[in-house]
């Protein structure tokens, strides 16, 4: 038997396309009942392709651990059990902060074999982080890494969270009142069956929360279902084009919902083996022999880390292996896109989503890439961009992308509510139609061109202008490595633009400097979108998941 799209045929009528006219219009996923992809997916992988490889685990070190889907169906079932025997019913919430370690994903399918809750958390909470988490959620248990600061914010955090029970720690160091996750799992059964009764576990079942990153206001808990994984089909195979069999790399913390993307569900569906980067620090040429050794073959990863790759000598790596490269979490620079493709032949097709979603725009196989636009809309999304009156924009005009079958035919992989908070719920959805919150436009082929959040969008003496686009033109420049563009106060213009810039590293900030920036961004894109203001820092404020925080900029522009 052969397993190269084994799990794909169980839940797809049609796997191949012919164009993306035929995968738009054709396109069906079957969704069954009781779904679970514990069971359905890693479990069936060990029991028909033992031997198979799921994952592929890299520390600090460059040491190397491979694992079967059969080992992780063992580890998840005896996690299973010792959750289980902690008191974690269905239904219960778990919050992990496990960062890449193999325990992650163990994790995340014994969580998803009992029915409890899975809240997967970054290894950056504060104590005020855990607590909010923790009480929102009514957390019962935490499984946390042995991080020495985040380890003392979670002790010190659990006075205060109400429901919090009992913290399981991965690794060597586990203080007085925690558990040894891994000496209690070992001595656990790694046999775990599937529920039955009041205990099976029905699709619409809350199976992940994700807190959301929170560039404005409290982070808001993102609700979806067990058949959430099923939506990531398309994320996968058609998206990312993960390979049976092949590795794949998704630069991601186990905390982020770009783990959801692009390091569990759908590549696993696929067959492909997933890398565990498990590196303390983010270190490009690093990161590039890392690449060389274990010979890739899809690699996806957000915007700031190719802004970092372009930055070093690309010719003296080996990108043969590598097929196929994408990008996610904010949109794509044409200039980073350029330079990429001159240095190493390769094409980065870049994705549009949301932790509410799976992706909902991207640059799939039947598309020739625009540089700068995200692509085309997901087969299982209606997706329009509208007005302030709700009408559909013509072409060519900015709105807010929306999704429109949200309730009659809700597409899988949308998720279903912000939970316990009727306000976001209201102002996210008016009828059958989801608001993504944010703005794009189309062009005349159909592509979608991001344009910013809708509260990004800078309106400066009767124009309204996107930051993308300014901070596009800046990135042209030699000396730009990074850069966030926001709306300055002005008493005069009401709005004026202004760019806060990180620079390359043989660049020194200087007024010189900034005049040769403004006049740079004039005459690379209409002249009164250059930026007035020019701040140069050593880096960007960010949410947790790299996305660039432009609202604490603002804020601090306010005060």
């Amino acid at each position: 038997m052969d397993s190269k799209e084994y799990q794909l045929k169980k839940y797809l009528p049609k796997i191949k396309f012919d164009s993306y006219e035929d995968f738009k219009q054709n396109y069906r996923v079957t969704i069954p009942d009781h779904f679970n992809f514990a069971f359905d997916i890693i479990d069936d992988w060990a029991e028909n392709f033992p031997e198979k490889k799921a994952l592929l685990h890299c520390d600090d070190e460059m040491n190397l651990t491979e694992y079967t889907f059969s080992e992780i169906k063992q580890m998840s079932a005896r996690t299973a059990n010792f959750l289980k025997a902690k008191g974690i019913q269905k239904g219960d919430a778990v919050l992990l902060t496990l960062k890449q370690r193999a325990e992650a994903w163990v994790c995340f399918l014994a969580l998803h074999k009992i029915g409890a809750i899975c809240i997967p958390a970054t290894y950056q909470l504060t104590v005020k982080d855990v607590v909010y988490r923790c009480n929102a959620a009514n957390v019962k248990m935490i499984i946390t890494v042995d991080d020495e600061e985040l380890l003392a914010n979670h002790i010190t955090a659990k006075p205060d969270c109400t429901a919090l029970e009992n913290i399981a720690v991965v690794g060597r160091t586990i203080p007085c009142g925690c558990i040894d996750f891994k000496k209690e799992t070992e001595l656990q059964s790694s046999d775990f069956p599937r529920p039955q009764g009041k205990d099976a576990i029905n699709n619409h079942d809350t199976m992940l929360i994700y807190f959301s990153s929170g560039t404005t206001g409290m982070p808001k808990m993102i609700v979806h279902d067990f058949t959430y994984p099923l939506g990531h089909i398309v994320t996968a195979k058609y998206w990312q084009r993960v390979e049976d069999a092949k590795l794949h790399l998704t630069m991601s913390d186990s905390g982020w919902a770009k783990f959801a993307w692009g390091k569990i569900y759908g590549q696993w569906i696929c067959g492909a083996v997933i890398v565990a980067y498990d590196t303390e620090k983010f270190h490009p040429d690093k990161l590039l022999e890392f690449i060389d050794t274990i010979k890739l073959t899809t690699f996806c990863a957000p915007p700031t880390i190719f802004r970092f790759l372009i930055k070093e000598d690309l010719k003296k790596h080996d990108f043969s292996s590598i097929k196929n490269c994408f990008i996610a979490g904010e949109p794509l620079n044409p200039e980073v896109f350029n330079q990429f493709k001159r240095e190493t032949g390769l094409e980065l097709r870049e994705g549009f989503g949301q932790s509410e979603s799976s992706v909902l725009l991207a640059n799939f196989e039947w598309l020739a890439v625009k540089p700068g636009s995200t692509g085309k809309p997901s087969p299982l999304y209606d997706i329009d961009i509208i007005d302030e009156n709700g009408d559909s924009c013509e072409d060519g005009v900015v709105g807010t992308i929306v999704v429109k079958n949200t309730v009659s035919a809700h597409p899988v992989g949308l998720f279903f509510e912000y939970y316990n908070d009727n306000e976001a719920n209201t102002r996210a959805f008016d009828g059958e139609t989801y608001s993504t919150g944010d703005t794009a436009w189309r062009d005349a082929d159909g592509y979608f061109w991001f344009v910013g959040r809708n509260d990004d969008v800078i309106k400066c003496s009767g124009y309204r202008i996107g930051p993308f686009e300014v901070e596009s033109a800046l990135l042209t420049h030699p000396s730009v490595l990074e850069c966030a563009v926001t709306a300055a106060p002005d008493p005069v213009r009401g709005q004026v633009v202004k760019a806060t810039i990180v620079l390359a590293k043989t660049f020194a900030a200087s007024a010189e400097l900034k005049k040769e920036l403004q006049e740079h961004v004039k005459h690379t894109t209409a002249p009164y979108k250059y930026p007035r203001v020019i701040d140069f820092v050593a880096e960007l404020p960010k949410t947790l998941g790299g996305k660039i925080k432009r609202g604490e900029i603002r804020k601090k522009d306010h005060e």
